[in-house]
């Protein structure tokens, strides 16, 4: 499901060695105290946190973005029920609050599943208003199976290598090309990682979760989670609910629908965006002369990626490659300058170079983006239940890609090692939960990778919570991202636990407007809006962090 990441592309290594770690069973002085919050659960979230020793070594892993950054690392049980047994180790990163009005961690988590968290601790924490990050130590962490977090997962090195088969399967010929890909994948998992697969999982994660709790010396945790990470937050709720003191999710998994029935839901909402990406390409048709008619933009970007499938690019992009390279503008529309810029020069002067230069930054798999994606189907095959029938998925996706071409082909094959998965699907969690303090939930209206029906369901399961919308909005990954109404209610949340008042029987508590469109360079120029065009062409490091998914094409929620 979750997609591409611009701030978490790059992984930090995470070294520290942890001495041997005993973690306490919460007193029942302390289960009287976590009783008492969940009957008052504002008094909960609004008491200050006491002060807290771990038992972790840390050490700087400074960075020049985030000069504060300290790592370490915590060992937990490979097999949870098997607590004595071996260990596997969780990287972690932190943010160290400087205010004695200190309230406790702040557990952030980017999504995926496979996505690493460790510089995602140092955007939250200089991202927030300093009186709000002072107070807390922002703690990132490399899931299970991720990036420096040991043994991490690579099934199969170079799946992804251009230029792969064309994702629209035209004859059974090009499908069993497809399938064998897909099979051998799982195969390559199953062969190498058969004592790790069946523990992957997101309910481990959550797991794990508690015992990095633990190791900071915590009673309680505060969780903020973005895409995938709302599942994630919403599965440690349900399982150590006492144990929750804050919790944010932004852009907000469909409970209901993990993961199949998510993913089908993606290929629509994709596509819309798309059109959006077209109908805004069509509105600027002084800058990039493709036209006024964004159904006759949306016709030369396919007779593009007919002509790669006939010719790739620089023998490098096809039109699978095209599609993971324009999905990251199905996240976030500040890419859609430099897309349209790539798109016009192929389509318009049959120049390759500016396609070639966005497949490399926005489309191409690294070794890390090849770590992820073999976390994401570890943790995805295993969380549910998928087809085990290849002519289900045929049905569905072939129904689907009638309404929604751009897209629903690419994301079948990138699930498609599920259908052949060595290790038997769990069931999905019900995250339904009366016994939490109350939770805050951000949803962007037209966002593709997490639909917004699924923060409906999500906040009608989560009682007391509250949904801020952003109307209109189809980015990912929408606080932090420079709406200032949404982040007052961020931060006016992690500072004092206030929320909006509830609305009983609406879908949302509060609305925002969504930002403006970016604008072309070329408009810049000319005089136009210039705040918004600039983040089009200036997207580094953690400028654009609304993407939490994979560091890889077209991936993750």
């Amino acid at each position: 499901m979750d997609r591409r990441t611009a701030h978490t592309a790059a992984l930090l290594a995470a070294g520290a060695v942890v001495g041997s770690l005993a973690v306490a069973l919460p007193s029942a002085a302390t289960n009287a105290t976590n009783a008492t919050n969940a009957a008052n659960p504002t008094n909960a979230a609004t008491r200050p946190q006491p002060r807290q020793s771990d038992a972790l070594a840390w050490r700087s892993c400074a960075t020049k973005a985030y000069p504060r950054l300290e790592c370490s690392q915590v060992p937990v049980p490979l097999d949870h029920a098997r607590p004595g047994g071996r260990k596997i180790t969780i990287a972690l990163s932190r943010v160290r609050h400087t205010d004695p009005a200190f309230q406790g961690p702040l557990l952030v988590n980017p999504g995926g599943p496979g996505a690493s968290g460790l510089h995602l601790a140092g955007y939250v924490a200089t991202s927030l208003p300093a009186k709000v990050s002072a107070q807390y130590d922002v703690i990132g962490f490399d899931p299970r199976g991720v990036g420096a977090s040991t043994p991490a997962l690579t099934c199969r090195p170079g799946h992804f290598a251009p230029v792969r088969p064309d994702p629209v399967p035209r004859t059974v010929s090009d499908e069993s090309a497809q399938l064998a890909r897909a099979r051998a994948f799982a195969r390559e998992c199953g062969r190498k990682y058969p004592d790790l697969l069946p523990h992957l999982s997101t309910v481990n994660a959550a797991k794990d979760m508690d015992l990095i709790r633990a190791a900071l010396g915590a009673e309680r945790i505060s969780y903020f989670g973005y895409s995938y990470g709302t599942y994630l937050g919403a599965v440690y709720a349900r399982q150590f609910p006492h144990r929750v003191r804050r919790a944010v999710l932004d852009s907000v998994v469909d409970p209901d629908g993990v993961w199949y029935e998510d993913n089908l839901g993606q290929d629509l909402a994709f596509d819309s965006r798309h059109k959006a990406f077209a109908a805004w390409v069509a509105r600027h048709h002084a800058t990039y002369r493709l036209g006024t008619d964004p159904a006759g933009v949306e016709a030369a970007w396919y007779t593009m990626r007919e002509a790669l499938r006939r010719a790739p690019a620089g023998g490098k992009v096809g039109p699978g490659e095209l599609e993971d390279t324009f999905l990251p503008g199905g996240y976030d529309n500040r890419y859609w300058p430099r897309l349209a810029d790539a798109f016009a020069a192929y389509a318009l002067h049959g120049r390759t170079q500016p396609l070639l230069d966005a497949y490399r930054a926005l489309g191409a798999v690294d070794s890390k983006g090849e770590n992820g994606y073999s976390v994401y189907t570890a943790v995805e095959c295993h969380d549910a239940p998928w087809p085990r029938s290849w002519p289900a998925w045929r049905a569905d996706n072939t129904a689907i890609h009638a309404k929604a071409p751009f897209f629903t082909w690419s994301n079948a094959w990138y699930n498609a090692p599920c259908a052949f998965w060595p290790v038997a699907s769990l069931g999905p969690v019900d995250v339904a939960n009366t016994a939490l303090p109350p939770v805050l939930l951000f949803q962007a209206t037209d966002d593709a990778a997490t639909p917004f029906e699924g923060a409906v369901t999500m906040h009608r399961k989560l009682h007391g919570s509250r949904l801020v919308v952003e109307r209109g909005g189809g980015n990912h990954g929408i606080s932090l991202s420079g709406n200032a109404c949404l982040d007052r209610y961020l931060t006016d949340y992690l500072a004092t636990g206030a929320l909006p008042p509830a609305v009983p029987g609406d879908a949302a508590d509060a609305f925002c407007a969504a930002r403006p469109e970016p604008e072309p360079p070329a408009a810049q120029a000319a005089g136009e809006d210039k705040s918004s065009g600039r983040e089009g062409t200036q997207m580094t490091g953690g400028a654009l962090h609304g993407l939490h998914g994979l560091g890889i094409p077209g991936r993750g929620v």
